[in-house]
């Protein structure tokens, strides 16, 4: 997605993490969609940024990591280690 826009002259930033969601019709909360949204707080222009968990899942996927440090997220506990992530 990142890539994509470019040609349209965009730049995307997203962040992602994994956990459990609640929903309630087309509405989805939670603490897993918090830190998602947190993580891409974090991310710059033309960026997707992962949590640990979501590296830890996807390994042998072929996506590559890099450190990006660890921060806090506001309103969620402890520090957490992001990584930006790049296509094969």
């Amino acid at each position: 997605m990142v890539q994509g826009v470019k040609a349209l002259g965009l730049e995307l930033r997203a962040g992602l993490h994994t956990g459990e969601v609640e929903s309630a019709g087309a509405k989805v909360s939670g603490m897993a969609v918090h830190i998602g949204a947190r993580i891409s707080a974090h991310a710059g222009a033309g960026e997707v940024l992962v949590s640990a968990t979501v590296k830890d899942l996807v390994a042998g996927s072929g996506l590559r990591f890099e450190p990006r440090g660890t921060v806090p997220l506001k309103g969620v506990p402890g520090e957490w280690p992001l990584f930006v992530a790049h296509a094969a």
